[in-house]
């Protein structure tokens, strides 16, 4: 890796006693589940919204995707502690939940039991299936919901697919879908008066992020067949290459020019390199560029490629990410509560998101501080 000592930084706010973001003074109820609903709640709490989070006794949330709550031990089985969560409800401008469809019901805080209390409050509700459809009381998790939805054949080698972590179902289709949608409807409620349900389902989120690749099948510039596109390893411009010392490297020099510099700054003389764009070259021009790039380490191919239009960076792990002078530079990471982890993000010019830590609150007292408005 290259020497970070240099790198300039920028204040990035951490842990503040005061919420700030474009969501101060909005609040939301979390019931507390697993994966999506937390890393959601998160992203609001980052963005400077009061977050309660009601958890089983004794179940504290740990690590970063419980940063910035207020968490409150309940049991939910009590017909009194319902009773004030209720109340709690009452005050608030959102509510996230994970369960699987009809919990909420038969606690006695299903939408219909909320909204006939607070008619402005926007209900947010997360599931891998969606809250109707003949899986929708099915188990499952992310590698499930984005195998239907033709997410998962079209990633990963040529023999077999490869799960993508759990950032296509769970974080991508799952968390980030339910904020997009929960931020919609709240714009909405502020004109209206009126707020609403929002189904927010893995496997919904993972098929709208395939839009892309339906619009390129449509054209017939896609082939359902793994490594043999543009975007899928395939093409020899587009990949990812092991350095001699055995560090890899990725490029994305797709345009023209971008392949030009390509061939430029790596010495690409060869007349074969020509037909960029013909499927058929793609094989042989790979096996060539391979073994182009085991002629130099990674950090010589990072000397002679980072910062170009060549459309390059190294393949870091995530401690080396940490180190790398541009995420320094920008603060990408922080260390909070001890833990090195993911700034908040996006960024505000004027209303800046910041990491606040979470601490423990008392359900009774925060219903009083509710009741008694803004």
């Amino acid at each position: 890796m290259q020497d970070t000592t240099t790198a300039k930084t920028q204040p990035h706010p951490t842990s503040k006693p005061r919420a700030s973001g474009p969501l101060a003074g909005m609040r939301i109820v979390e019931f507390a589940g697993i994966g999506p609903g937390p890393f959601a709640a998160m992203l609001l709490a980052d963005m400077g919204a009061e977050v309660i989070t009601l958890v089983r006794p004794k179940q504290m949330p740990k690590g970063a995707a419980s940063r910035g709550r207020k968490i409150i031990a309940v049991d939910l089985k009590d017909k009194a502690v319902i009773a004030q969560v209720l109340a709690l409800l009452d005050g608030a401008d959102a509510l996230l939940e994970g369960f699987r469809p009809g919990v909420m019901e038969r606690l006695g805080l299903g939408p219909d039991a909320v909204h006939a209390r607070n008619k402005k409050l926007v209900y947010g509700r997360m599931t891998g299936w969606g809250q109707e459809g003949p899986l929708a009381q099915a188990a499952g998790h992310d590698i499930n919901y984005i195998s239907i939805t033709g997410a998962l054949a079209a990633i990963g080698g040529a023999d077999r697919p490869v799960p993508p972590l759990n950032l296509v179902g769970d974080f991508g289709g799952g968390a980030l879908y339910l904020v997009v949608g929960m931020l919609a409807a709240l714009l909405e409620a502020s004109r209206s008066g009126q707020g609403q349900v929002v189904d927010a389902a893995m496997c919904d989120g993972a098929a709208s992020l395939m839009t892309m690749f339906f619009d390129m099948t449509a054209a017939g510039r896609w082939k359902e067949s793994r490594e043999s596109n543009m975007l899928d390893g395939g093409a020899h411009f587009y990949g990812v290459y092991e350095c001699k010392d055995g560090c890899p490297i990725s490029i994305g020099s797709g345009a023209p020019q971008w392949y030009a510099q390509l061939r430029e700054l790596a010495g690409l003389d060869d007349p074969h390199y020509d037909g960029q764009m013909d499927p058929k070259n793609w094989p042989a021009l790979k096996e060539k560029l391979t073994a182009v790039f085991k002629t130099k380490t990674r950090d010589e191919w990072c000397a002679i490629m980072q910062g170009t239009d060549v459309c390059f960076a190294p393949v870091l792990t995530m401690s080396e990410a940490t180190e790398h002078p541009h995420m320094v530079a920008r603060e990408v990471f922080i260390t909070h509560e001890g833990h090195t982890q993911p700034a908040p993000a996006p960024r505000f010019s004027r209303t800046p998101s910041s990491a606040r830590a979470a601490v423990t609150a008392d359900l009774g007292e925060v219903v009083k501080e509710w009741q008694g408005g803004r």
